[in-house]
């Protein structure tokens, strides 16, 4: 299977529309820097995504520790919370100096901690004030300012709903659109239970991409397979994937030899060879090996010796003085390791 090889450039964009082509989400407790190191060895040419940071916290807290990242994460996203176009703007120029290649406002969040701060989904219903935001994040700063949001909230989830929202935000020139394609409950459901309980509804962001065909349109929800994302290539200018790539990140490398053939790692051996190095840098640092191995459960799923490299990695990486040499040592607990596809199979 392979992608469109046509691609067109926004006129008025700061990036262009490729830039979004595979991307992966903004995961609370999972994005962070350590993550966000292994999956760029998966797919170099994937565009990253932080964790959200509140504009309170960028402005007020410790900036290196919230705002940090290897300079191999290229291309990465800061995702800022907040509803306060001067503090956004604030918040979007300290992000844009500590050298993140896109500012991204969530209004796709349906947290009761973010409704709180009046962020997140709940801003959906306030669509001139998303516009005011992002109008004066993007006058701050030089990089692509975007925006990641549902195709509802709440009792506002019909077409007409979604389509005046998109319509006013586009009014401040943001540079792409994310689109979680479920809407998102406010009451009555769990951040995780807003995850999977509203229906996807694909169709109506093809709809929405039609629509806007200036505005590259991000497609994220329910994207688990490299033949689904390349089918959806199809039709959106990019894809986001979510749990599928922190759950089975070698998803990321089949994407990439799907998107970009001959980037990426080889194997998954490869890779984890490369993060016992990173490893082993980050604890001269202070840096406790559980904090880089927890997002390596998944690399080797569907693989012989899957289960053991994730019990064996689990019940040892937070023993005191334990080393990156636990890495290697799982390792050669692995059976024989699937070779990946090739680019033809997918």
């Amino acid at each position: 299977m392979s992608v469109p090889a046509e691609i067109v450039t926004a006129s008025d964009a700061r990036a262009p529309r490729h830039a979004w082509r595979l991307c992966v989400a903004p995961m609370m407790d999972w994005t962070d820097r350590h993550c966000r190191y292994f999956h760029r060895l998966l797919a170099p040419d994937a565009r990253l995504y932080t964790e959200m940071v509140t504009t309170g916290a960028v402005i007020h807290g410790d900036r290196e520790h919230l705002l940090g990242f290897d300079p191999v994460e290229h291309p990465v996203a800061l995702q800022l919370g907040g509803s306060e176009p001067g503090e956004l703007a604030a918040a979007a120029r300290i992000g844009e100096e500590f050298g993140y290649d896109e500012i991204n406002l969530n209004c796709g969040c349906p947290s009761d901690r973010v409704q709180k701060g009046r962020f997140g989904a709940c801003l959906m219903t306030e669509p001139a004030r998303v516009r005011d935001c992002l109008a004066a994040m993007r006058e701050a700063v030089a990089v692509p300012v975007t925006v990641k949001t549902r195709i509802g909230v709440d009792e506002h989830d019909g077409e007409e709903f979604l389509h005046r929202f998109v319509e006013t935000v586009a009014e401040s020139g943001i540079d792409a659109l994310i689109v979680h394609a479920r809407k998102a409950w406010l009451a009555g459901l769990s951040p995780k239970q807003n995850r999977e309980v509203p229906p996807l509804d694909y169709a109506r962001v093809e709809r929405l991409a039609r629509a806007f065909p200036q505005l590259p349109v991000v497609l994220n929800g329910g994207i688990v397979s490299a033949d689904d994302a390349c089918a959806r290539l199809q039709c959106f200018d990019g894809v986001m994937l979510g749990r599928a790539a922190y759950q089975t990140p070698w998803l990321l490398a089949e994407l990439q030899q799907c998107i970009v053939p001959g980037r990426g790692a080889d194997s998954r051996r490869q890779v984890v060879a490369a993060m016992v190095e990173y490893a082993r840098a980050q604890m001269q640092r202070g840096v406790r090996l559980q904090a880089v191995g927890r997002h390596m459960l998944g690399l080797f799923h569907g693989c012989p010796g899957a289960r053991g490299w994730r019990r064996h990695l689990s019940e040892n990486m937070h023993r005191e003085g334990v080393g990156p040499e636990l890495l290697a040592e799982v390792l050669s607990r692995v059976g024989e390791i699937a070779p990946r596809r090739s680019p033809q199979q997918l």
